[in-house]
């Protein structure tokens, strides 16, 4: 695949009140430290690009993994030419051409119409080139500097500087650290060299071309430099092969042969985002050992450090994607994560740079039990366990850390109404639960077999006469006036619909809850068969994940938001997944395309493009933490996927045309398969899966072992 197709405004047309993606249009390596975009507005607080503006105001680096957790550590850079009539981003910024652009993961390509300066960016893990042309007399880069900020030139050639700016971070001083350096030399400094919420232009001469070069650092202007220095020997087309090759090897991992150049563009598009989040938060000492900056303590630590990633999220696709094409990455990434609760007693739930507490639940557990059942990082495992075990049964004095309610909870069995989001903490906690019971099983820990009674507690707090999940208080009442619409109070972005089927860990249980098959069936009908209702509820006024649900008409399933990601999915535990292959084949083609309104809600760190990834690939990861993949129904003709230990997984579907809408049966290495999922294990050993599509259903019967993961 040539990352020189991407474009990066997938998913940017957004807006506060309804979201495409809540994108950016990120230029960087895959996880980079930082990313690039271009600043089309100061205006609307992190909605600052949008692709149908025409407007330049420079090139931003930025740290922003969600519009609703903001930025960090950002600034803009405007290259421009001649003097302004006010030294005020307002009075330097230029219109551009869109069209006329290049928006690629690997090199972003602006030139402003005002000064005729053609620019281009190319990244690298911890800096970057701005090469800049056609400059006419007295160039310059300005620096548009929010929050506090110092500038100093170190010479004549290199600017050193630094800036503290963040939504949440538990260092008030957390500060980004950047050097500037460019062969020319720079010949001024216009503006305060230090402050608060600065305009700075450094002037660059009156050469027509030249080039900037960048390095960064979240440690010390040592440590900028160092990285700034490492990379003054590459040229130009080494700063661009370095990032195309990067990204290559990514985006070569699954090669997809289709009739729809669309839809292939579309899986590119989504596998691209998969590759930008955690990003490296650690960098390389002199001596060239990985070191970061642990902001709860305020020191400087050996080790690997990830961050902006809310666990919530990526739990459910992107983590489990990464088990089979970049296991690697997966334990690398889980060793930081440790080295988060190393730092502050508990495992993060939603990084941004450090513990934002955002959303219900502790639910990088289901990423530790993902990996410790898929056999990744089983050195990190015993030290993983214990920090489960203490998040399970320490309650933190501070929000933001570990889970809320827990004492409650063990009390009880469930998280009473008066926390907030009561419902959704205590069907996350269960999960959990079953999720410290399987890390303890791999470890033979026999101390864990109460979690996985703790993993059915999700029975407490379930009404068999709604058939819905509700909230009780602490004496056993369910909460008085429900209304299966209303949405929040109880629940997490969404009402009893969205939020009464997270039992991930226990379908056959939940089953049993609801009387058995027959009713369960007319449930989930019922979820998918209405109107997108919804009544505001809690939030007393219309959130963006209402408009998007009410935008597509496939009932309850609000695909927009995660925790309906697995609803279609459903079907395959009553052993009637003909009822589900039509509703995933139809949530592919219509609510994704490779366009800037190419998502049906909110992107997040690439949880809902690994739901596309792997819904197009015929199998979805259910369950987290089981070692299982439930069958769905492919959309490519051919899908080779390149494993993380050598082998291949071919995947080929045919017929496959639109009215092909069922699986009529399926074959693994030419033998006919009959389970509705595919073990971990089947998966890894590569071969190839062979999907036979039909006009018309051919249901059949499944033993319960053919059936997918519940807790026995």
């Amino acid at each position: 695949m040539k990352i020189s197709t991407i474009d990066t405004r997938h998913g940017t047309d957004n807006q506060y009140s309804f979201s495409h993606g809540n994108c950016l249009p990120y230029t960087g390596v895959p996880f980079g430290m930082n990313f690039f975009a271009p600043q089309t507005t100061n205006q609307k607080g992190s909605w600052w690009f949008h692709p149908n503006d025409h407007t330049f105001q420079g090139f931003r680096i930025t740290h922003q993994p969600s519009p609703w957790m903001g930025d960090f550590s950002h600034l803009v850079l405007l290259p421009i030419s001649g003097e302004l009539s006010e030294n005020t981003l307002f009075h330097a910024k230029s219109s551009y051409r869109p069209e006329e652009s290049t928006f690629n993961p690997a090199c972003l390509e602006i030139t402003s119409c005002r000064y005729q300066i053609k620019s281009q960016l190319i990244p690298s893990m911890y800096g970057g080139l701005l090469s800049l042309s056609g400059i006419q007399k007295n160039g310059g880069l300005a620096l548009s500097l929010p929050g506090r900020y110092e500038l100093k030139q170190l010479n004549k050639k290199t600017i050193l500087g630094q800036i503290i700016n963040f939504s949440g971070c538990e260092d008030e001083n957390f500060t980004f650290h950047f050097a500037l350096y460019a062969e020319e030399g720079f010949t001024a400094i216009e503006g305060a060299d230090s402050g608060e919420d600065g305009f700075v232009i450094l002037r660059l001469g009156d050469s027509s071309d030249l080039e900037i070069r960048l390095g960064t650092s979240f440690i010390s202007e040592e440590q900028a430099q160092l990285s700034l220095t490492r990379e003054l020997s590459l040229s130009k087309s080494d700063y661009l092969n370095n990032a195309q090759s990067a990204w290559e090897e990514y985006l070569n991992k699954i090669e997809i042969t289709h009739h729809d150049k669309q839809q292939v563009s579309t899986f590119y598009h989504c596998l691209y985002r998969t590759f930008l989040f955690p990003q490296t938060f650690y960098e390389w000492s002199e001596d060239n050992q990985p070191i970061h900056y642990d902001t709860f303590n305020k020191v400087v630590r050996e080790g690997v450090f990830y961050t902006n990633n809310g666990f919530w999220d990526t739990f459910r696709t992107v983590y489990p994607l990464y088990s089979l094409i970049a296991a690697d990455k997966y334990g690398e990434m889980l060793e930081g994560f440790l080295n988060s609760y190393k730092e502050t007693g508990f495992l993060p739930k939603w990084l941004s740079p450090d513990e934002r507490g955002m959303m219900p639940g502790t639910l990088i557990d289901a990423v530790i039990a993902d990996a410790a059942v898929k056999g990744i990082r089983p050195d990190l495992m015993p030290e993983f366990l214990e920090a489960m075990k203490k998040a399970a049964t320490d309650q933190s004095d501070h929000a933001n850390y570990g889970r809320r309610g827990t004492y409650d909870y063990l009390k009880y069995g469930y998280v009473p109404s008066t926390y907030h989001e009561s419902v959704n903490h205590t069907l996350d906690y269960c999960y959990s639960d079953f999720c410290i019971y399987q890390v303890g099983s791999v470890l033979n820990d026999n101390d864990v077999s109460e979690y996985k009674d703790h993993a059915k507690n999700y029975v407490h707090i379930f009404d068999k006469e709604t058939g819905f999940m509700r909230a009780k208080d602490a004496e056993g009442n369910f909460r008085e006036e429900f209304n299966s619409h209303r949405w929040g109070t109880d629940y997490a972005e969404g009402s009893a619909w969205q939020s009464s089927y997270a039992v991930y860990h226990d379908f056959a249980g939940l089953i049993d809850a609801h009387g058995g098959k027959d009713k369960y069936e007319k449930k989930l009908i019922e979820l998918c068969n209405q109107k997108p209702l919804y009544h505001t509820g809690g939030y007393g006024f219309e959130i963006h994940e209402m408009s998007e649900m009410a935008a597509i008409e496939f009932g309850q399933v609000a695909l927009s938001n995660q925790p309906s990601f697995h609803f279609p999915y459903l079907f395959n535990y009553l052993g009637k997944p003909e009822m589900a292959q039509p509703m995933i084949k139809q949530l592919m083609t219509q609510c994704f395309d490779d366009t800037p309104q190419g998502f049906p809600g909110d992107e997040d760190n690439g949880s809902i493009s690994g739901w596309f990834i792997f819904s197009s690939l015929g199998f979805y990861p259910v369950t987290a933490g089981s070692g299982e993949y439930v069958i769905g129904i492919p959309l490519f003709d051919k899908a080779a996927l390149h494993l993380s230990n050598g082998e291949t997984l071919t995947i080929t579907s045919s017929p496959n045309h639109v009215q092909q809408q069922f699986v009529h049966e399926v074959k693994r290495n030419d033998n006919t398969y009959t389970s509705l999922f595919f073990s971990h294990e089947e998966l890894i050993q590569g071969g190839t899966v062979n999907y036979q599509l039909g006009i018309v259903p051919n249901p059949r019967k499944y033993t319960e072992e053919e059936l997918p993961f519940s807790l026995k």
